[in-house]
């Protein structure tokens, strides 16, 4: 199968000005159409072309001759939940289980914010901060470069990417100023309550491991 391109879920000025129309459109436009187009052209004519994006991750993580397929795979895959990890007019206070999840395992809203903004800016280099459950409780991890939750037997719940793609046509080196604008202004704490009640009721209890 090809993979594909999906639409974005809002128009591209539609997360301003946290956000600007002309960071979104690079971003997706380019790096997410990017990633899609070059995983296309690694997986033709291969038994790979046949597999849905989700396999062909947890295929190639682990073997170090696919590194540029997983990379490719992982990063669509990323950009696809990264996207519906925001909306317009978001970031409003997290309310219902997953508010009560998040001061279970915080002990209050304002120490995962804390956590969260603590674990993107410190992120050397590329990669992703994730709000994730592992077995029941929820964790704040950061990843790097392409590597996702998935293969690390977590279950994702909130993504923020912190490539600097991602923030450095608007806020140049401060991305500690993108990330809490993330959680302030677009956070989409719907979407994250439904990836904790849809979570599996058995997760991997052991992560994928590279060699």
């Amino acid at each position: 199968m090809t993979i594909t391109l999906p639409p974005l879920p809002y128009d591209k000025a539609a997360l301003e000005p946290t956000i600007s129309a002309r960071t979104l459109t690079c971003h997706y436009e380019k790096h997410h159409q990017g990633y899609v187009d070059k995983l296309n052209k690694l997986i033709a004519n291969t038994p790979m072309a046949q597999l849905t994006l989700e396999s062909i991750i947890k295929k190639t993580w682990s073997v170090p001759g696919e590194r540029k397929i997983f990379n490719n795979a992982a990063q669509v895959w990323n950009h696809n939940f990264f996207w519906r990890s925001m909306t317009p007019r978001g970031g409003a206070r997290v309310m219902g289980g997953l508010r009560r999840s998040i001061e279970s395992a915080f002990g209050s809203y304002e120490k995962f914010e804390q956590t969260f903004v603590q674990g993107a800016v410190e992120q050397f280099g590329s990669g992703w901060t994730w709000l994730v459950d592992k077995g029941g409780k929820l964790q704040v991890i950061t990843t790097d470069d392409a590597a996702t939750p998935m293969v690390l037997g977590l279950h994702p719940i909130l993504a923020c990417d912190v490539w600097e793609h991602a923030y450095y046509l608007d806020y140049q080196n401060d991305r500690e100023g993108f990330v809490r604008g993330f959680l302030s202004q677009l956070a989409n704490w719907s979407f994250a309550q439904d990836q904790l009640t849809n979570r599996p009721a058995k997760p991997e209890a052991v992560a994928l491991q590279r060699p």
